[in-house]
């Protein structure tokens, strides 16, 4: 990767300085047949005419499992993972709002597309004037508001159409970004919400380490108290890049953390294959207990004394957005490449964990050093090349509202550096079907998601758009 590259706030590789003073260690139904992502091996920045879709008839494969004791207690968190620091977790009984994993889960009824429809798409502007925002999402509490994230570490409000003064909240105080890809990079609002106030941030603090932190709303509902913070865990970063950022509740509701490989390029720790490091991996925890959190006793590798029981999947680069389907459960994750290779990843939902993607020893479905046997690893549903030129995959949503008929089901990612925007469909089991909707020419930071279903576009230079249906002329 060249340094123009890494004006990205999501990925840099070789041009980034080491830190000399941190070591390196460290659910239900199968989309019913038919839902979401797609594979690609068309290139990201294919021109329409080369072909808007294809199929093919790759599976995905599990990893193999370690089973999990049963008992009637969570395990408290271990101590003993190398660089890694966390407020202890506190055993506890089964929360009452979380789902047990073969426990059946009920859905309305859906559409269920066979292709995704030709209608043409827009992007409609919402709001501008935004410092480097990177995401954006809803409170869950039927405020139908919008919160737009910037790096640096301010939380916005959009409501009527409007941005709200003063800002949600401002850590900017205490957030670093010393580096391209550090910075405030996530957040989350607890699925009660509307009951306890309490919303979580991924960010990179002062050292340049990942924090997950719990606040609380004041009494004003736009307004956060900036000293209601309290820690959940925190990741020590051995280089500036390779942060992940992304955090969000599962249907489970269990809170799902994602972590870089820890940065440099190549991963040169191996941490992406490393269990007994959360870099590289994507958690999960349960933050009902506070401080810290608890471990679900359905964590794959909670009995595996080599791995770090928080751990959900592993084998990521750094993955730039996960989500959940909010109809079927099934999780997507936008896992940025090295130099060649982009990816989407899928695990179903009914899925005990453990699924290994293969980073740092496969980019995409390809070998990246020595021997690698692909069988070996969970592959992509997607990917593209670099030399369409596109960079850096974003990770977005499935869409699963009402005003595009035509995109449900259909999951929607984009690059950072083409601008270019995918809709991903499984049309029979194992087959996924890629189409190009949007040529926007923006730098797509992030995807969002409201309260309704609908699909919004962040564009680093400081606006956001909603997918619309484009209007004749």
């Amino acid at each position: 990767m060249t340094s123009a590259l890494c004006q990205s706030p999501i990925r840099c590789t070789d041009s980034i300085d080491i830190r000399l003073d941190v070591s390196q260690q460290t659910h239900v139904k199968f989309l019913l047949g038919a839902i979401c992502v797609g594979v690609l091996s068309l290139g990201a920045c294919r021109p329409l005419w080369h072909g808007e879709t294809m199929l093919s008839t790759r599976v995905v494969t599990s990893a193999s499992r370690t089973d999990v004791t049963s008992g009637t207690t969570r395990t408290p968190a271990t101590t003993e993972i190398p660089s890694v620091t966390e407020v202890s977790a506190l055993p506890t009984k089964p929360s009452a709002n979380k789902l047990a994993t073969e426990m059946s889960v009920t859905f309305r009824e859906t559409v269920i597309p066979l292709m995704i429809e030709s209608d043409k798409y827009e992007l409609g502007l919402i709001a501008d004037g935004f410092q480097q925002p990177v995401y954006l999402t809803h409170s869950i509490d039927g405020s139908r508001r919008l919160f737009v994230v910037e790096q640096g570490g301010v939380i916005w409000i959009i409501q009527g159409g409007k941005r709200l003064t003063p800002p949600f909240l401002d850590l900017s105080d205490r957030i670093s970004r010393r580096a391209s890809e550090q910075g405030l990079l996530g957040l989350a609002f607890d699925p009660e919400y509307a009951h306890n106030g309490y919303l979580f941030l991924h960010y990179s603090d002062g050292n340049g380490d990942t924090v997950v932190m719990r606040f609380a709303v004041s009494d004003d509902p736009n307004r956060t108290d900036p000293r209601s913070g309290i820690h959940v865990l925190t990741q020590l970063q051995p280089y500036r890049n390779h942060n992940g950022g992304q955090i969000a509740f599962g249907p489970d509701g269990y809170l799902y953390i994602g972590m870089g490989d820890g940065g440099l390029a190549g991963d040169p720790h191996d941490n992406g294959q490393n269990l007994m490091t959360w870099l590289g991996a994507i958690l999960r925890v349960d933050v009902d207990e506070s401080p810290g959190y608890a471990l679900p006793l359905d964590n794959p590798f909670l009995s595996n004394k080599a791995a770090a029981p928080e751990i959900w999947v592993y084998g990521l680069r750094n993955p730039w957005r996960f989500s959940f389907d909010r109809l079927t459960g099934d999780l997507y994750i936008g896992d940025v490449g090295q130099n060649d290779w982009e990816e989407i990843d899928f695990q179903p939902a009914g899925s005990r964990g453990s699924e290994n993607y293969g980073w740092g020893l496969m980019e995409g479905e390809h070998c990246y050093r020595g021997d690698c046997d692909s069988k070996a690893y969970v592959a992509p549903i997607a990917e593209y090349n670099h030399s369409d030129g596109g960079c850096s995959v974003t990770g977005g949503y499935v869409y699963r509202g009402e005003n595009l008929k035509g995109l449900q089901g259909v999951y929607l990612y984009g690059d950072y550096c083409s601008g270019l925007i995918w809709g991903l469909l499984q049309t029979t089991p194992g087959e996924w079907t890629n189409r190009l909707l949007i040529e926007s020419g923006l730098k797509i930071s992030s995807f969002g998601e409201d309260e309704l279903g609908e699909v919004y576009v962040v564009d680093y230079g400081g606006a956001i758009y909603r997918l619309k249906q484009a209007v004749d002329p």
